[in-house]
């Protein structure tokens, strides 16, 4: 499997995910945003980073950059693509992902450790993951609070598409282990096919020497 690791002005979470490819001995190279064919690569990773700055909303103008049209393409024949922070806001942008991704509710940013719980769902990424594990890894962000409407969110938990929720180190779900506050908890969402996952933590950041949880979700990509 071959990864094409997508650098846009702005991204500066490239060389962590390149590391975490290298260290699991997964084969991946950077893609710059002019790229216009990804034929070759069999997954997508979307880093995180300031695509042009966040100008107008995070995301919102890197959707519009050339490689864009083969995620999308390669999205829909059903090839793994995964999109960490502003990864995660790009794809929610491009309408590879739905909802919304509003400011933190402290209008602060936030850079921590946080407790994840792993849900039963159809996402690719998690797919070797016991529901109900919990992973630990760092979030980053100023805008990571997911939004939905209630319709929405029913048509998430109907369809298995809610992949990872903010929680206690034991796996306790409230408000107090909400971050950002985001609907439900959540942290990560796929699409319906399972194969377009984006999240707001990092798993990029505990691999290898600096952790294993991480690792767990770019081992899906071997």
């Amino acid at each position: 499997m071959k990864v094409a690791i997508v650098r846009f002005l702005g991204t500066n979470c490239d060389f962590d995910c390149k590391y975490a490819c290298d260290t699991l001995g997964i084969k991946s190279e950077f893609v710059f945003y002019t790229q216009i064919d990804l034929n070759g690569f069999d997954t997508v990773i979307l880093p995180g980073g300031f695509s042009y700055g966040d100008y107008l909303r995070s995301g919102a103008l890197a959707k519009f950059s050339p490689v864009m049209d083969s995620v999308r393409e390669l999205a829909k024949k059903g090839y793994p693509v995964i999109g960490i922070c502003n990864g995660f806001q790009i794809l929610i942008e491009s309408g590879l992902l739905k909802g919304a991704l509003l400011k933190n509710k402290t209008l602060r940013f936030i850079h921590k450790d946080v407790y994840l719980k792993v849900e039963k769902s159809r996402c690719y990424f998690t797919k070797n993951i016991k529901s109900e594990s919990v992973l630990k890894m760092p979030i980053a962000h100023a805008e990571g609070n997911y939004f939905c409407s209630d319709d929405y969110l029913k048509y998430l938990l109907d369809n298995d598409m809610i992949v990872l929720r903010y929680a206690s180190k034991n796996g306790h779900i409230n408000d107090t282990y909400n971050p950002n506050g985001s609907v439900y908890n959540i942290a990560g969402i796929c699409n319906e096919n399972g194969n377009v996952f984006g999240l707001m933590p990092h798993p990029e950041r505990v691999v290898g020497d600096l952790g294993r949880d991480g690792e767990i979700i770019f081992k899906h990509l071997l």
